[in-house]
């Protein structure tokens, strides 16, 4: 699983090819598990060890108890969410003409959040001008992953792929509008960060 990174990132035509045999089987659940620890641990740690300041003023930082809460909740957010998303791909595929199982939607949408997932690791040093770039960035390699790959592992033709790949991108802005509306709720019911002095 992990030895598709690199050509995810570098050489995603062929990359799909090779993962498309591979696409029914229930071990790329697990890729999406271990990745989703990549973003997880590293702003665990930013948060509470190293902190972060806004313009000139002074390094905020979570208490370790509550970084440990609000790290659960957002890796909890991803695994859930790409799930989802894999599932909303599954289910919409015989709209656009594709044979599909759950599998092949979970391993379209876990393999398209690949850039997303490592660019989490910037949050080991939190640094707003660093970490937005990057994830604009991997944001848009992400979309660049999902609109190469559900032709590919779908098996549609482009045109119904490109029109496939745009209603799974709105289901993915319906997914984060619930995850904000989710945090309110729970940042209401008692999650809300706690900082240092």
């Amino acid at each position: 699983m992990i030895q598709h990174i690199p050509g995810l990132l570098f050489n995603t035509s062929r990359e799909w090819q090779k993962l498309e045999p591979a696409a029914t089987r229930p071990a790329n659940t697990l890729y999406i598990v271990l990745m989703a620890l990549i973003p997880a641990f590293a702003w665990y740690h930013g948060t509470s060890a190293v902190g972060w300041k806004i313009g000139d003023g002074e390094i905020i930082r979570l208490t370790a108890s509550s970084a440990l809460r609000l790290t659960v909740l957002f890796y909890l957010a991803m695994v859930s969410s790409v799930v989802l998303i894999g599932y909303f791909i599954h289910w919409m595929a015989d709209n656009y003409g594709a044979k599909s199982t759950l599998m092949h939607g979970i391993t379209v949408a876990g393999f398209t959040a690949t850039p997303l997932f490592l660019a989490g690791a910037i949050g080991v040093l939190p640094t707003l001008s660093v970490a937005l770039p990057l994830g604009i960035l991997a944001l848009g390699w992400s979309l660049w992953l999902l609109y190469t790959g559900i032709p590919v592992v779908m098996h549609v033709p482009r045109e119904r792929g490109f029109l496939f790949s745009s209603a799974v991108v709105a289901v993915c802005l319906v997914i984060l509008i619930a995850i904000m509306c989710g945090s309110v709720i729970l940042w209401d019911m008692g999650f809300a960060p706690e900082y240092t002095n």
